[in-house]
């Protein structure tokens, strides 16, 4: 229990290091008029392909940081 208590910090750090990068390389269809109330809505939009993935990704990488982060509150 003690060597894990040890690594946890690392793990977190890699986490969140992933996880940023992995935010970052997404793709953002929102323009400087959607930060000012515009809206440049063309329709409906379905992640496809390497979105997707990144997508997912994130999604498994913020809930490992979540229990990376519980556990270390618990030990």
């Amino acid at each position: 229990m003690e060597n894990l208590s040890n690594l946890l910090p690392y793990i977190q750090i890699i986490l969140s290091i992933l996880l940023i990068a992995v935010i970052l390389l997404q793709q953002s269809d929102s323009g400087l008029g959607g930060a000012f109330g515009g809206d440049d809505f063309q329709g409906e939009h379905t992640k496809r392909g390497s979105e997707k993935v990144l997508f997912r990704i994130t999604i498994i990488l913020g809930i490992l940081f979540i229990i990376s982060t519980f556990l270390a509150l618990i030990i």
